[in-house]
């Protein structure tokens, strides 16, 4: 008997199981095999437009100059260099930017998984008032891009008051431009960067979640805000985990906000959107030369790619430890509406 084997079938087995089905096994065989060879073929090349330009990047850091013009240097350098980075570290003022980019980020994400997951959880467990008027809202927030507003976010921060009453005691107003608090109000308020996703998701979370659980930590005698905190949050980990590392990651590559409320600062997306145009000054100083140095946009375009690299490597970072949980929450977030 032959040795080959289809599936848990012999070769024999098979064939004669294909005979009787009247050669319906062998083509069903075959669609599953198309099937397959056509999700590895689409994997694969999502996975290569993803990664290619990062390793494009990585490659082009570690080249000379040299290697940068030498036609027969495709991918691999000749010589591997280090310098790219040290250069673009200097120039960005990569670890000031750093902590400050940290710190902002970090409690700008906390601040806005926290609030996005009460007014989540209440649009999926509660009824009031005008409920779907005010989770239309919410899609409007996700629709319309915060260019949109940029005119009257900056008039309202800019001559901040609370009704008034500061202007009327004072004489003049609050100026909340160069500080954080912007971020947190507005954070507090649902209406930061993407909020509006946040809640969404959250919601759809929550939705998927049998209310049998709430029923049971009731007649327990556990109130409303209890079974949220004990029963509820511990169900949501990977829904939030995913949520934080998109306020996370959003925040830390936000320039929009960054350059409006925090323009005095520096912060890694500002540096990297102006590194281009200061990068030449930078080298001349660190030369002793004292004055711009023009170089060359091969290498001016090397440098921006290494500075491309210290920026999203700590976001690469992040992913790694945290994507289980949010493979996880991708396949347990329905769309139930």
């Amino acid at each position: 008997m032959s040795k080959i084997r289809a599936g848990k079938m012999s070769w024999h087995e098979f064939r004669e199981r294909n005979r009787l089905s009247g050669g319906y096994l062998l083509r069903s065989r075959l669609v599953s095999a198309g099937a397959s060879f056509a999700r590895f073929i689409l994997l694969f090349g999502m996975c290569f437009m993803i990664l290619q330009p990062i390793l494009e990047k990585i490659s082009v850091s570690l080249m000379s100059l040299d290697d940068i013009y030498n036609p027969v240097v495709i991918s691999i350098p000749t010589r591997v260099i280090t310098e790219n980075y040290k250069i673009a570290y200097g120039g960005m003022r990569y670890g000031q930017g750093f902590f400050n980019t940290l710190i902002v980020s970090l409690t700008v994400a906390l601040v806005q998984v926290a609030m996005c997951t009460l007014v989540g959880y209440g649009f999926a467990r509660f009824e009031f008032p005008f409920k779907k008027f005010w989770f239309a809202c919410v899609m409007v927030v996700i629709l319309v891009p915060p260019q949109t507003i940029s005119t009257s976010l900056y008039l309202h921060f800019r001559f901040f008051d609370i009704l008034g009453l500061h202007q009327l005691i004072t004489g003049e107003s609050i100026n909340l431009r160069n500080s954080t608090l912007p971020y947190y109000l507005m954070s507090i308020g649902c209406t930061g960067l993407k909020n509006g996703l946040y809640i969404f998701l959250i919601r759809q979370f929550f939705r998927n979640i049998p209310g049998d659980l709430e029923e049971a930590a009731y007649v327990d005698g556990l109130g409303t805000f209890q079974t949220f905190i004990r029963i509820m949050l511990p169900e949501a980990k990977p829904i939030l985990t995913s949520c934080f590392l998109f306020a996370f990651v959003w925040q830390w590559t936000d320039v929009f906000y960054t350059r409006m409320f925090l323009g005095g600062k520096v912060f890694l997306s500002t540096s990297l959107s102006g590194f281009a145009d200061g990068i030449g000054s930078y080298v001349g100083n660190a030369s002793g030369a004292g004055q711009p140095v023009q170089l060359p946009p091969a290498q001016v375009n090397q440098l921006l790619s290494t500075a491309i690299l210290l920026v999203i490597a700590p976001l690469i970072i992040l992913y790694l430890f945290a994507q289980r949980a949010f493979v996880e929450s991708i396949s347990s977030t329905g769309i139930k509406m």
